[in-house]
């Protein structure tokens, strides 16, 4: 992994819908929360901007930073590890931790094979990301866990309280985890 810190169990992930409230939830994530960086809606320069200044405040806050794209760009923007697809992690990922977006049994044995670091298996329930696609549920959750050979983010409709349903200790949220929830 890339940092001392151990993997953190609750994450959060940026969105164009919950960017105006990242700083306040931020700040409310226990210390040593992590936060993967994704605002694929902003152009270069100013995802660029956006990134060191919630950076910035992830690090007086403790927690880790995960950017969603390439290798290369986690490394110049000082980003502690990436985030995306399992064919999306470079080999040449040293010093960063590589967390992969998996959906299927597929995805997750191509995870195996690039030895992500974690997963974020999504989606678990209904969730406004991921609209008119069936959840893959609990049970379902856990079958597919089950054949990760790292931790296993739950992620999609996840709440604090989908989290106690779940039973599971990891997971991450966008609107779950927004100000408010």
């Amino acid at each position: 992994m890339a940092s001392d810190q151990p993997l953190p169990r609750l994450w959060l992930l940026s969105d164009a819908r919950n960017d105006a409230l990242l700083e306040q939830a931020l700040a409310r994530l226990p210390r040593g929360s992590g936060f993967v960086f994704r605002h694929y809606h902003l152009a270069p320069g100013a995802r660029l901007a956006r990134f060191r200044r919630l950076a910035r405040l992830c690090r007086s806050h403790g927690h880790l930073t995960v950017l969603a794209d390439s290798t290369l760009t986690a490394r110049e923007w000082g980003a502690d590890g990436v985030y995306g697809s399992p064919r999306s992690l470079a080999p040449r990922r040293r010093g960063l931790l590589a967390i992969a977006t998996v959906h299927d049994i597929g995805e997750i044995a191509q995870a195996n094979r690039v030895r992500a670091d974690a997963v974020m298996l999504s989606p678990v329930f209904p969730t406004r990301s991921h609209a008119g696609t069936i959840p893959i549920g609990p049970l379902r959750f856990r079958l597919l866990a089950r054949r990760a050979q790292m931790p296993v983010i739950a992620l999609g409709g996840m709440t604090a309280a989908a989290s106690r349903r779940l039973g599971w200790p990891r997971w991450a949220a966008i609107d779950g985890l927004s100000v408010g929830h």
